[in-house]
């Protein structure tokens, strides 16, 4: 079972020719909501791809929260452990697509900033019944760390996923069996500048001195560079037209959750996420942009 714990948004995008400059008003072209947050997206991905899915979130008592909940078990995820906040509003992202696909986005996160390690300890089961755990940076950071304390007792693997990018403290990386950050997080979190496949190899080599396993650094339409103790180098992604990147991420790492439940080699694991996230590009939305299994040959 793959246990995702993270956040849970309801997504606002516009298309536009090019992104705002400060103080700027344009117009737009097409309006979409669609569901969205980096650990629905993630959990949604991975089980379209045939993976058993429980989520941990928070969402609040209104419209955005009660669908939000209604299309993950439409996806088949567990939600039993979702915790609706009377109090807070769920969490939504506003968010702004150009013509070349890319996508600039801002987040008032709502409930998500209400989870705390009382719900994570609610879920102790899943925890102690999950093969991989999958974590990301969009819920406060000490709930973060108080899961993973939790997975290095149940000796789980985790997969931290450090996104949005922010500085982590050395006790995040002490041990964890995999970190999944792009060229902007790997940058921040190693001081590193990541921009060809020997960058991504030095901040990898970071990463171990860290204490973390295995390091796979996004590079986008480039693919991935990957280290770990059975294989290190460079894995493509598909040549691809890029729709809208929004989801880009998630979809690599719900999948490459799915691959490694599955005991796919490293390389072959990589190579599975990469083409997942590659089909994902081709889609508007977030959740709605994540393949099924017999998508990715």
């Amino acid at each position: 079972m793959i246990l995702v714990v993270g956040s849970s948004n309801t997504d606002v995008v516009v298309k536009a020719n090019r992104f705002c400059q400060p103080g700027e008003t344009i117009l737009g072209g097409e309006f979409f909501m669609f569901p969205g947050g980096k650990g629905g997206n993630q959990a949604v991905a991975a089980a379209r791809l045939g993976g058993q899915v429980s989520l941990v979130a928070k969402l609040g008592n209104d419209i955005f929260g009660k669908n939000a909940i209604a299309g993950y078990q439409k996806e088949g995820i567990q939600t039993g452990n979702i915790v609706v906040d009377e109090l807070l509003p769920s969490g939504v992202a506003l968010i702004t697509v150009n013509e070349e696909g890319e996508n600039t986005i801002v987040v008032a996160s709502g409930a998500n900033h209400g989870i705390n390690n009382h719900d994570i300890d609610t879920a102790l089961p899943l925890v102690e019944n999950a093969d991989i755990i999958l974590l990301q940076l969009e819920i406060p950071l000490r709930v973060v760390q108080h899961v993973i304390a939790l997975a290095k007792k149940k000796n789980k693997k985790v997969i931290l996923n450090p996104a949005p990018a922010q500085q982590l403290p050395d006790v995040f990386f002490d041990n964890l069996f995999a970190i999944t950050p792009n060229e902007t997080e790997a940058e921040i979190l190693t001081g590193i500048k990541v921009h060809d496949i020997d960058s991504a190899a030095a901040a990898a080599s970071k990463f171990s001195e860290k204490g973390v396993q295995n390091i796979i650094i996004t590079l986008g339409s480039k693919g991935g560079f990957v280290k770990t103790a059975g294989y290190t180098g460079a894995v493509e992604a598909p040549v691809v037209k890029a729709v809208d990147s929004t989801a880009a991420g998630d979809v690599f790492n719900g999948a490459l959750a799915v691959a490694l439940e599955k005991n796919r080699e490293w390389q072959e694991a990589v190579r599975f996420a990469c083409k997942a996230a590659s089909v994902s590009v081709t889609r508007m939305g977030a959740q709605s942009s994540a393949p099924y299994a017999n998508e990715i040959s």
